[in-house]
């Protein structure tokens, strides 16, 4: 009889007949099957919050570590992109005055009008604004001159190697009934950069952002 043939002929009711080989077969599937379900139960349920608790750990690294690797590749676009920006801030610096150049700008500044050919009226100089790191100069000024005339101020102040900005621009009529004959008030802003002293001095004196009012 061949062992299909006995595995079919098995008495279900009466294993206590049943060979000896399939008894043992028997025995030890229910061995393999308790012993999978106390694995399931105390080792991989057990453990399942920690292999959770570890894979999460594990993206977060992983992201953690993306992150860093892009940052590292662009390191050396980011330290000429510094040197860059270092190189036109210098620039721009140079571009300011010291306080004993102040003087000569605001000549500068007069002779470019009179240069121009305009009628100065009034060359007021304001009080002085102090930011972090520089200072604003402004000065309130009335030019009387033809459009042209207007058009070479304009011109030489731009093409003057610091730097000033308009503001305030109102252009008039010098009489009512002229056209060619016209008045300009504005406020220049030329800017200067402050010493170590009036840095700490201003830094000194600036209020407290994080102080409630």
């Amino acid at each position: 009889m061949t062992f299909l043939e006995q595995l079919n002929n098995l008495d279900r009711n009466d294993i206590g007949r049943w060979p000896l080989l399939f008894r043992g077969l028997l025995i030890g599937m229910i061995f393999v099957i308790v012993l999978s379900l106390l694995c399931w139960w105390f080792v991989w349920k057990g453990q399942r919050p920690e292999l959770q608790r570890v894979q999460q750990e594990e993206q977060t690294l992983r992201s953690t570590f993306e992150q860093r690797q892009r940052k590292a590749a662009n390191f050396d676009a980011y330290k000429q992109q510094l040197e860059e920006m270092n190189t036109i801030f210098g620039t721009m610096l140079r571009q300011l005055p010291g306080k004993t150049e102040v003087p000569n700008l605001l000549v500068d500044i007069s002779q470019t009008g009179l240069a121009a050919g305009l009628e100065e009226k009034l060359f007021q100089k304001m009080g002085e604004v102090r930011r972090d790191f520089y200072a604003e100069l402004p000065i309130k000024i009335r030019l009387t001159g033809n459009y042209h005339e207007l058009g070479t101020f304009v011109s030489g102040i731009a093409a003057l190697p610091r730097i000033i900005t308009l503001h305030d621009i109102e252009i008039r009529p010098a009489e009512k009934d002229t056209v060619d004959e016209l008045t300009l008030d504005l406020t220049a802003k030329t800017y200067r950069y402050l010493d170590e002293e009036e840095m700490v001095d201003t830094q000194s004196k600036a209020p407290d952002k994080g102080k409630r009012k």
